[in-house]
């Protein structure tokens, strides 16, 4: 990622943005724009480093990158954790939990949201994150309802 954060308000980046910016796709211009502009401080939960290294495993499983950018972009995310690009930001479970219940309660049935969703903003939520990075139009308009500023790059 090779960017310094800002010392500005904690963003919660999805698992489809972090994504993007450790592995060439149709996103990763946007997200790497994105990250050069505004240097966000980006929250990193154990949950969003074990997705994240199984998305890039499942990139090569699916035909989508070679094995070799595949252990490339988990060095890389490796590397980036360490500098502090990435944020180690730990999770309260039951309160991600709580806080996913009742944004399923209060939104489900109107917009569609599946669990993943709601705990990706639930998450968000929870860590006082003040902005949310999705290239999934379901986690934006849920961190939309859910009073975060959600960009969808």
């Amino acid at each position: 990622m090779a960017h310094l954060p800002s010392q500005s308000a904690l963003v919660y980046a999805d698992t489809s943005f972090l994504c993007s910016l450790y592995l060439r796709d149709e996103n990763t211009a946007a997200a790497t724009a994105y990250v050069t502009k505004h240097r966000p401080a980006l929250a990193f939960t154990l949950w969003q480093r074990c997705e994240l290294r199984n998305a890039i495993r499942l990139a090569v499983a699916r035909g989508n990158t070679t094995a070799a950018a595949s252990q490339q972009a988990l060095m890389d995310v490796d590397h980036d954790a360490a500098a502090g690009d990435l944020l180690e930001s730990p999770l309260v479970w039951p309160d991600v939990f709580l806080t996913a219940e009742a944004l399923s309660s209060t939104h489900t049935t109107n917009l569609a949201v599946r669990t993943l969703d709601l705990l990706h903003v639930a998450a968000a939520l929870t860590l006082g994150a003040k902005a949310f990075l999705t290239f999934d139009g379901r986690q934006l308009t849920l961190a939309g309802a859910a009073g975060i500023r959600a960009s969808k790059i």
